[in-house]
């Protein structure tokens, strides 16, 4: 599994913890962004970049992390991509189930919430990396017409 992550400005400091995390525990991890803490970045730009980062892998199961203040805008902009599910999370009970159900392949982390919860957001990466998606017929039909929107 290939992971992609990426912050705007204000989840930098914890898109930094959470690559270190991922690097210490061994996971394939790329940075796609911001590099340097820029407080003129914008969400979009990272949103659109891990998102083409995943549809284009040939990874059999790419998945990607994005953070920002709410969280929200990154959802926003990484779900108008035919193929991503983004999924705003702030615990670990939300990240099983949008796995489970949803085969959300996009997590992504409200900093103004959980940069000072450490082993909070832990746990909600853990539980979104290890839960598989249920693959029942329901689920998917669902995603197919999610992508048809």
């Amino acid at each position: 599994m290939k992971i992609y992550i990426g912050s705007d400005h204000r989840g930098y400091n914890l898109k930094e913890k959470v690559f270190a995390y991922l690097a210490k525990h061994g996971y394939d991890t790329e940075d796609v962004g911001d590099k340097t803490l820029d407080p003129n970045d914008d969400f979009p730009e990272f949103a659109q970049k891990v998102a083409l980062q995943i549809i284009g892998s040939d990874d059999i199961d790419p998945r990607g992390i994005l953070i920002c203040g709410g969280g929200q805008g990154m959802a926003m902009a990484a779900n108008r991509f035919r193929g991503i599910r983004a999924s705003v999370i702030w615990d670990a009970f939300e990240a099983k189930e949008t796995r489970n159900d949803n085969d959300s392949n996009v997590l992504c982390l409200p900093a103004r919430v959980l940069e000072n919860e450490e082993g909070t957001w832990e746990g909600i990466i853990e539980t979104w990396l290890s839960t598989p998606f249920a693959a029942a017929p329901k689920y998917k039909r669902r995603n197919a017409q999610i992508d048809e929107i």
